[in-house]
């Protein structure tokens, strides 16, 4: 394959995935690695992309941009919805669970409005409408506040809701992981509004599929410890997998491409990863 021709496909490939592996552009396009990481270095210095370690993604990636959520929704939809499955396995009746603005919050919203009677606090109106429009049994308790590019209700408003209250579980969706920031967002309102949620949960789970890793937004809402669980997908790179672990009270990867997502099979995949760190 031609330079021009790996160049058109893996720009087709950052902007479908938003973060791309090397190990995975070359099983791709069938070259070495060598290869890859030159065109990956041709295609930074043109602006095209932007390297980084192990491979690349989006260039601009402002820690302040926010993209909307019309344009979010529509992507790894296949990974949001295996994440989902296995956060709503979680839920019992009579809960009282936090839902944080976002596309996979808003995808376990849409499991959880068929689900048991729970009580539901939610900075999103896109996640308040689910239960709204379907036939859900479940009490939803929408904050006010100032409404950001993807559709978060945010500022002193939303804040001040969500400490008057208490809450069994945080579903929490994020802008970015990072080793050393933690979970993060473009948006220093919304890391408010995010950092208050935190603090009103006995127990705190993130939802971040795998391109999350790397990303980071200006402002840190917690430090990787401080969640009880990290559920991801099974495309999670493999030095993310170790640092998450070490890290997080619990990783979990669900497994994408199938109709059924347990949580067994997903602690098998870490496992799994874990067992082949250790031996490399």
């Amino acid at each position: 394959m031609l330079a021009a021709a790996r160049h058109s496909a893996i720009i087709a490939e950052v902007q479908r995935e938003r973060i791309v592996r090397v190990a995975d552009l070359a099983q791709m396009l069938g070259v070495s690695l060598m290869t890859v990481r030159r065109d990956i270095e041709a295609l930074d210095a043109a602006g095209a992309l932007e390297k980084i370690h192990g491979g690349a993604r989006l260039p601009g990636g402002a820690s302040t941009h926010e993209p909307g959520f019309e344009l979010k929704v529509t992507q790894l939809q296949d990974e949001k919805m295996a994440i989902a499955r296995e956060a709503a396995a979680q839920v019992r009746e009579g809960m009282a669970v936090g839902l944080s603005a976002g596309t996979t919050t808003w995808a376990l919203a849409q499991l959880l409005s068929a689900g048991p009677r729970i009580t539901v606090v939610t900075n999103s109106v896109r996640i308040a409408d689910v239960f709204h429009q379907g036939s859900s049994p479940s009490t939803v308790i929408l904050t006010g506040g100032e409404r950001t590019p993807s559709d978060a209700l945010v500022g002193p408003l939303a804040t001040a809701a969500l400490k008057q209250l208490h809450l069994d579980v945080l579903f929490l969706g994020v802008h970015g992981v990072d080793a050393d920031a933690g979970f993060t967002t473009p948006n220093v309102l919304e890391a408010e509004t995010d950092r208050a949620f935190v603090a009103a949960a006995r127990r705190v789970v993130v939802l971040a599929d795998h391109t999350k890793w790397g990303t980071l937004g200006i402002s840190t809402i917690a430090g990787l410890e401080d969640a009880d669980e990290l559920i991801s997908d099974d495309r999670l790179a493999g030095e993310a997998r170790r640092i998450l672990g070490e890290r997080v009270g619990r990783l979990r990867l669900a497994p994408t491409g199938t109709a059924t997502v347990g949580p067994a099979a997903a602690e098998a995949t870490v496992t799994a990863a874990a067992d082949a760190t250790a031996a490399g």
